[in-house]
């Protein structure tokens, strides 16, 4: 595959080679947009960053965990608000590029755990759900 890369106004043509690689192994991609629940197929970090303490839950399977590192930008939900799966929660920025975190399942805010302007790190919890 030939593919056009300009680098600094010069435009060089490179020959791309496309291997078969061995998807088995890979670890679960992330749709861009969106969170994951702490109950997914993949499984969170076994012990929350230092940056944001986090009490246990009652019931982990009703959180909305960080896809990305990165800082809040702005938070669209509020707790108390009826949600469906896809709604947008919140605004994560992260090298530069925008990540808008969509609500996993449909239910009830039950708390927001991050404020605009805070930075978080990958598997954080961001938000509730009843």
């Amino acid at each position: 595959m030939k593919l056009k890369i300009t680098i600094a106004d010069t435009t060089y043509e490179v020959d791309v080679e496309v291997a078969e690689a061995d998807h088995a192994s890979l670890p679960p991609a992330y749709p861009v947009g969106s969170a994951r629940l702490a109950g997914s197929a993949a499984s969170p970090p076994s012990a929350p960053p230092a940056s944001l303490p986090e009490r246990p839950l009652a019931d982990e399977d009703r959180v909305c965990r960080s896809p990305v590192s990165g800082v809040v930008v702005k938070v669209f939900a509020k707790a108390g608000d009826n949600i469906q799966a896809g709604d947008s929660l919140l605004l994560l920025e992260a090298m530069k590029m925008e990540t808008n975190i969509t609500a996993p399942l449909a239910g009830v805010v039950a708390a927001i755990k991050v404020g605009a302007g805070q930075h978080v790190q990958t598997g954080n919890i961001l938000i509730e759900f009843v």
